[in-house]
């Protein structure tokens, strides 16, 4: 059976450990100079090569070469052996599996011994975090004097988790994120001598999407060319599940333009094709955040081709900072979104929306409020006073308040007739006093379309069903509606249909029965039976 690459490539010297300089040279000073430490932590994220430099110390304190700074020297017995995993001294330990103070108190008995092939015996335990709090603390005078011959090298991926009397008795050192250039020239060293045939754009794919992992970088290349003799971007991001470039880039376009329909087909063919919903958050986070560096010219360093860049500086002139900021967090938190295990694309639809409303800066000139990206209200706006406070149970712990004024005199005198386009007109007024409440309410309602008004009724037509869900749930449609009968000056029926639901406002009916029925009929999932039904009381 042969082995995964990332243990054939598990670096065998120092100078094969890439990306972590600090750490390799404070060892190597510590060997040449006779002084190591009695315990070491390593710390960082996985696949940096935590273990792998504990297993180097541990082979470099008990290698024969005279010479200390060539040790390991991997030619004397003591380094064949660590090599090949036979050697005595070096004991490992999965502290996952060995969390109980029980298993502590046996390894503390052991330890006395002394060591049966080298100088040192070395422990290594590795996921240490997992320790119980009674195991952290019977490993603790052992930790601070443990024999002249044991030296232990603890391994976390969640430094925050050990004690601080454990981290006190330690030389810390600190395992970074491995850069994405340098995962790079690895893997294309890698590809070369194990004779893949791999596109450099797939390289630089694998690279991004390890996260600073080098051992996963390095699985990602075993798994791909297992399958195919040439691997092509197309197959690794059919393999990865990742989405193209392209489709990231169109769907910012469609944030930047307000054009919430293409941006949720966009999102539509992405997971239709197979795109996992997290990975891709996470590609418009990595391209959100190129473009936030842009904005805030510091993107020399980026890698960017001059398309790329010229694209870049395109997008930024038409979006502020304090809403690109905004699309970031909400994509951000549709990258790490559980309610994607039960549908998924809900994480990233509602990033969607809370991109298209954009928080407003709203400035008091000469008792009007004017907005940053709207025109200002005709209305003299008033400090939300008991007559026009919003109802109780409207503001809840996930809603900010942006502003303390907004705009609600009536748009109409009493029995004015309202038409769509006298509706329309007074439509970012709504949304505007919308989102002094709640930023997402507005933002549901920024990626729908007011297509219909006659009467008291209103019609509201969105493109997903999940959106017109939202904005019915209680809260959110007790707020839109009381905003609507400020504004409007009368008592508004809001009918929410979803893609070419058609709504009759002109029936013959009478006016206020034709709204209930359809408002039944559409939001309530309602069905008329018919106008002969059977009186109370009476026999069937």
């Amino acid at each position: 059976m042969s082995q995964a690459f990332y243990r054939v490539w598990r670096p065998a010297q120092w100078d094969e450990v890439v990306g972590q300089d600090h750490v390799v040279q404070t060892l190597k000073n510590a060997i040449a100079t006779d002084r190591v430490a009695h315990a070491y932590l390593f710390a960082g994220p996985k696949g940096t090569g935590k273990t792998t430099s504990a297993r180097l110390l541990a082979k470099a304190v008990n290698c024969l070469d005279p010479d200390k700074t060539n040790q390991p020297c991997n030619v004397c017995e003591n380094c064949l052996a660590v090599n090949q995993g036979r050697f005595m001294d070096l004991i490992e330990i999965d502290a996952a599996s060995n969390t109980s103070v029980d298993d502590v108190r046996e390894l503390r008995d052991k330890i006395n011994f002394a060591p049966s092939q080298g100088k040192f015996k070395v422990y290594i335990v590795d996921e240490v975090h997992m320790l119980s709090t009674s195991a952290f603390n019977a490993l603790l005078k052992t930790l601070e004097e443990p024999p002249s011959h044991v030296i232990f090298i603890l391994c976390t991926t969640e430094i925050h988790k050990i004690p601080a009397t454990v981290l006190s008795r330690c030389q810390r050192h600190e395992f970074r994120r491995i850069p994405v250039p340098t995962i790079i020239d690895k893997l294309t060293v890698l590809t070369k001598k194990e004779k893949i045939k791999i596109e450099p754009d797939a390289l630089s794919l694998i690279a991004r999407q390890a996260t600073g992992s080098m051992r996963d970088a390095i699985s990602l290349v075993d798994q791909l060319s297992s399958m195919t003799g040439k691997v092509t971007l197309k197959t690794a991001q059919e393999v990865l599940g990742t989405a193209t470039s392209q489709s990231v880039v169109e769907l910012v376009d469609a944030i930047l333009s307000e054009e919430s329909g293409t941006g949720l087909e966009i999102i539509h063919r992405a997971l239709d094709s197979g795109t996992d919903p997290r990975q891709y958050a996470r590609q418009v986070v990595d391209y959100l955040r190129n473009l936030l560096v842009v904005k805030l010219q510091a993107g020399q360093d980026l890698q960017l081709t001059p398309e790329e860049r010229e694209k870049m500086n395109q997008q930024t002139a038409g979006i502020e900072i304090n809403h690109l900021v905004a699309v970031v967090n909400a994509f951000s938190e549709a990258s790490t979104d559980l309610k994607a295990n039960w549908h998924p694309g809900l994480g990233l639809e509602l990033a969607l929306a809370a991109s298209l409303y954009p928080p407003e800066p709203v400035i008091q000139v000469n008792d009007q409020v004017e907005s940053a990206h709207q025109p200002p209200a005709r209305a003299k706006p008033e400090t939300q006073t008991s007559d026009t406070a919003a109802p109780s149970g409207i503001q809840g712990k996930n809603e900010e308040t942006v502003v303390e004024t907004i705009d609600t005199e009536p748009a109409f005198v009493p029995g004015t007739p309202l038409t769509l386009e006298l509706a329309q007109s007074q439509w970012d007024r709504v949304k505007r006093n919308v989102g002094a409440k709640n930023r997402m309410a507005a933002a549901l309602l920024n990626s729908g379309k007011l297509v219909q008004a006659s009467g008291d009724t209103i019609v509201f037509n969105f493109t997903s069903e999940l959106l017109r869900e939202r904005i019915m749930e209680e809260k959110t449609n007790k707020l839109v509606n009381f905003m609507l009968n400020k504004v409007y000056g009368r008592d508004i029926n809001m009918i929410c249909t979803v893609g070419d639901q058609k709504v009759n406002l002109n029936s013959k009916q009478g006016k206020s029965e034709t709204d209930l029925i359809e408002f039944a009929r559409i939001n309530l999932n309602g069905e008329l039976l018919g106008d002969n039904l059977p009186s109370a009381g009476k026999d069937e």
